[in-house]
């Protein structure tokens, strides 16, 4: 409305072209990363096996994608530049997509707001060109191409310069451009990438990945290997889990390798990257059981399903995807980790090591004048022998008062065992084992407490969750909706203690509520567990509030520290974490042992 003057009618006008163009570009690209997310998807919709990108200045004032996919000829490429037109879909199925770009906007939108050139041939035609600026497009002229695709865009935003007030450093935006093309090298292990930063006309690589040979799990551990570090796939599981056509792949890290944010979490669905609610929920819960609030973890997993059971035409950037399954789609996510997780064992995270040798800084020593090796076993043994006080000779005085536990006869079939044998305990906390490689010391009150703690997960779902009937029924009034709504889920919820029942047109009657819990308000669980059920079409609250009472329980109920053990408890809590999964980690997603290889405690000493 026009506010000065009220009794005016307005207008309406059709836009021109070039204001259609600049409207659409606000949406699909947003920085310069923006614009290398679309050029380098068009690369890889084309069939292209290496991408090079290059920028200057975070990409405000030159990027360039080079690919040699499949080419344009003369015809495509003044339609390339047309909005809405595309070689990926023929407009009939807006469900059934298999490429990353589908709408046809990005070219046009990017023409819109800089001065892009396109360079390409198609096997069998001459290479052409064709060059826009701010929207209005040159003729297509002839050029020198072997092949491919070369798209150029300089001075970003020049059409539209209130939108570069809204950028950030070149540094900031030059990592934000890093960070989509390794997310995409992550999705596609097969291609090539490289990205080249060429600001004051010298080129810098700042990341490139080969492309990766061998099947599914070899390829992408290589190609995350480059992407997250060899620290990331040192420390993973292999994750495959498929139900009902769903199919979870990839590779989640140990809880122990956790994160302070959620930076190195890594979601796809269908080769896309996405930054997904929904499976992010999914992920936090599958973790819950192992780590606390504030700790993150860093997975890289790829969901697949038939294009039609998930909607990727929610919004431009196409960041965010829509399930109709979404039920299906958590519970794959979380019973498929939880599993992987069960299959790690007792298995902690080597970079626990690591941080321990770290936090041992020797004394300085003078540069050493002989090198002590350290003897075979046959020789120790005969040593020892030849030092073993004869008969009538004194015992040595001891030299230190205090509790010495007398530790048991060497075993070496117990040495083989993965968490080795019990040699002592100090400050009556930690206990100290010998293996074959090295020693474990391992913290006894949070191992216990973990092996108690999944003791009481696996009576509660052998026996169920006691449930305690409340005197008085507490009545919750519902709108309808939600009503129907939680009595779809009122077997489930019954299973876990808490037990409801229809209570005339718009409430229900709270009969029973989990014993563990104790005294609980019940409408307001009604009303958590209800914004669950709209949020993430299921609800695990209930078993989240009881998860975490065992954990409570299960803390109080183990061994305490500073409790004196015996050699043979030492041994049995050993052997108890070897045969338990998740005793790696305590239930705050803490490590609960440290191993250290004998190589690096004698490096310590300078006895390498």
């Amino acid at each position: 409305m026009n506010t000065h003057s009220p009794h005016i009618r307005p207008t309406i006008r059709q836009l021109d072209e070039g204001a259609v163009n600049r409207i659409a570009a606000g949406e699909v690209v947003e920085r310069p990363a923006s614009a290398v997310k679309e050029l380098v998807e068009n690369a890889l919709d084309a069939g292209a096996r290496r991408v090079t990108v290059e920028i200057a200045d975070g990409g405000k004032t030159l990027i360039r994608v080079i690919d040699d996919g499949c080419g344009m000829t003369a015809e495509d490429l003044p339609l390339a530049l047309a909005r809405h037109a595309t070689s990926k879909i023929d407009g009939t199925d807006l469900l059934n997509i298999h490429s990353f770009g589908f709408r046809g906007e990005a070219l046009p939108s990017l023409g819109a707001v800089g001065r892009l050139s396109l360079q390409s041939r198609a096997a069998g035609h001459d290479a052409v060109e064709i060059s826009v600026s701010g929207g209005q497009a040159g003729a297509v002229r002839p050029c020198a191409l072997s092949a491919g695709t070369v798209v150029t865009l300089r001075d970003l935003f020049f059409a539209t310069p209130a939108r570069l007030k809204f950028l950030r450093t070149d540094r900031a935006e030059a990592q934000a451009v890093g960070e989509v093309v390794r997310r995409l090298a992550m999705a596609e292990p097969a291609v090539g990438f490289t990205l080249r930063d060429v600001s004051g006309g010298e080129g810098r690589v700042s990341f490139r990945a080969d492309p990766e040979t061998g099947d599914l799990f070899d390829a992408l551990r290589g190609r995350l290997a480059r992407v997250m570090g060899a620290e990331f796939t040192e420390n993973a599981i292999a994750v495959d889990a498929e139900r009902e056509g769903l199919r979870l792949t990839g590779f989640a890290a140990l809880p122990t390798y956790s994160r302070g944010s959620a930076t190195a979490q890594h979601l796809f669905v269908n080769g896309r990257p996405v930054r997904d609610k929904l499976l992010i929920g999914a992920l936090r819960g599958a973790y819950a059981d192992f780590l606390s609030r504030d700790r993150h973890p860093a997975v890289a997993l790829f969901l697949d399903c038939e294009p039609a059971r998930v909607d990727v035409n929610v919004h431009p950037a196409k960041s965010e995807v829509r399930f109709r399954e979404a039920g299906l789609v958590r519970g794959l996510i979380v019973s498929g980790l939880r599993h992987a997780l069960a299959e790690a064992g007792h298995r902690a995270s080597s970079t626990v090591a690591g941080a321990t040798l770290g936090a041992m800084r020797p004394e300085p020593v003078a540069p050493r004048v002989y090198q002590m090796d350290r003897p075979r076993p046959g020789a120790r043994i005969a040593a020892y022998a030849s030092q073993a006080p004869q008969p009538g000779f004194a015992e040595m005085p001891a030299v230190f008062s205090g509790r010495v536990d007398e530790a048991p006869e060497t075993q070496p079939e117990t040495e083989a065992l993965p968490l080795g044998a019990a040699r002592g305990q100090v400050h009556e906390n930690y206990i100290i084992a010998q293996t074959e490689t090295g020693i474990v010391i391992v913290d006894q009150h949070a191992a216990h407490e973990r092996l108690v703690y999944e003791k009481l997960k696996a009576q509660m779902a052998e026996r169920g969750v006691a449930a305690q009937a409340l005197l008085i029924p507490e009545v919750v009034d519902l709108s309808a909706d939600d009503r129907d709504r939680l009595l779809e889920h009122a077997g489930t919820l019954s299973r876990m203690g808490l037990g409801i029942e229809p209570f005339g047109e718009g409430a229900v009657a709270v009969q029973e509520t989990p014993a563990l819990l104790g005294n609980v308000d019940a409408k307001a669980m009604i009303h958590d567990i209800l914004d669950e059920l709209s949020e993430m079409g299921g609800t695990q609250l209930v078993q989240e509030r009881i998860e975490a009472i065992l954990a409570c329980v299960a803390c109080h109920g183990s061994i305490r520290s500073g409790r004196r053990m015996r050699p043979e408890e030492m041994n049995a809590l050993l052997r108890e974490m070897e045969a338990t999964p998740h005793s790696g980690q305590c239930n705050h997603g803490r490590p609960t042992y440290v191993s250290l290889a004998l190589s690096d405690i004698e490096r310590l000493f300078g006895r390498t």
